[in-house]
């Protein structure tokens, strides 16, 4: 399961680095823009998640700064690690 998470989060952190190099170097065509709706999707949604996480388990489980912020770049799987990590 370790390893599962672990190709996920890289799988992710690939998604994020096209989405980065579309900001910075914009692809041509629509493609540009897509990906801006892409990205603004994907930060709101794991936003979301993170507020959710913290603002329900931040008493409770004493989570490191990273392991907070990797929840806006990992969403669910960066819980699922968590999960792991102080729930099982």
């Amino acid at each position: 399961m370790k390893a599962l998470i672990l190709l996920a989060k890289v799988a992710i952190g690939f998604v994020w680095l096209v989405l980065a190099i579309n900001i910075f170097h914009p692809f041509p065509g629509m493609t540009a823009m897509v990906l801006y709706i892409m990205t603004g999707f994907l930060f709101m949604m794991h936003g979301v998640q993170m507020l959710m996480f913290v603002g329900a388990f931040g008493d409770k489980i004493p989570m490191t700064r990273w392991e907070k912020w990797s929840i806006l770049l990992f969403g669910i799987f960066a819980l699922l690690d968590i999960r792991r990590k102080y729930m099982m």
